[in-house]
């Protein structure tokens, strides 16, 4: 499949799916407090760390309708940008969160594939998106984020990871779900560093497993990262 279908695929798919927790949930609405407790102890866990990064300016890639941005980052940072590709579900996300909550900072409506962070951040959240860029656009991006972090800064990727040792690709919504390896390769080809992962449970079995990466460029592995907690 050409990399135009397959982007357009899925714009297209987006473009008619509802503005709701069940429209981008794709009817598993019922995970979305398990998911979020999930993350919520994932993050506090980096935000624990020695050295750990800082808390005033997060960015929520994917942000759909602001699921995560309201739930799990805007109560932990002073501001959250959101990057999303369908622009009803960032006026969905700026409703939701509220449009004079000072909290809520920048909205950029691009794709990722096509998306350059113009700020600082001290965390960057991507969750249940990075399967709609193709490899190589997946590598570019968090070589783009990484260029991003502020000091201490650090990248959190949670994705759905294949049970075999292949790519899935899913027509449907035109996305993949990568198997634990590639992830990896995929992050060394990035020069990022995995200082934490953890496997979300609480899950229905019949989905795929979600892990959640922390992610640091590897130039500052040197840097000590130990739990406080």
């Amino acid at each position: 499949m050409s990399e135009n279908i397959f982007y357009t695929k899925a714009a297209k798919y987006w473009a008619n799916v509802p503005a709701t927790i069940a429209g981008v949930l794709g009817g598993y609405e019922h995970i979305s407090d398990i998911d979020i407790k999930g993350s919520k102890a994932f993050l506090n866990d980096i935000l624990a760390l020695k050295n750990a990064p800082g808390t005033k300016l997060a960015l929520d890639c994917g942000a759909g309708i602001g699921r995560i941005a309201q739930n799990l980052l805007i109560p932990l940072f002073d501001e959250v940008d959101l990057v999303e590709q369908e622009e009803r579900f960032l006026s969905a996300a700026e409703k939701r969160i509220g449009e004079t909550n000072k909290r809520l900072g920048s909205l950029y409506n691009v794709g990722l594939q096509n998306f350059t962070p113009q700020k600082k951040y001290d965390v960057i959240w991507c969750q249940w998106v990075l399967g709609h860029l193709n490899d190589f656009d997946l590598i570019a991006f968090l070589e783009r984020c990484k260029k991003a972090l502020n000091t201490n800064g650090v990248i959190i990727v949670k994705e759905n990871i294949t049970s075999s040792e292949e790519i899935e690709y899913d027509d449907e919504d035109s996305s993949v779900a990568r198997p634990y390896k590639l992830m990896q390769l995929i992050f060394q080809e990035a020069q990022l560093d995995v200082i934490k992962e953890d496997v979300q449970d609480g899950f229905p079995e019949d989905i795929y497993k979600v892990y959640s990466f922390a992610l640091i460029p590897n130039e500052l592995e040197k840097r000590t990262f130990v739990l406080t907690i």
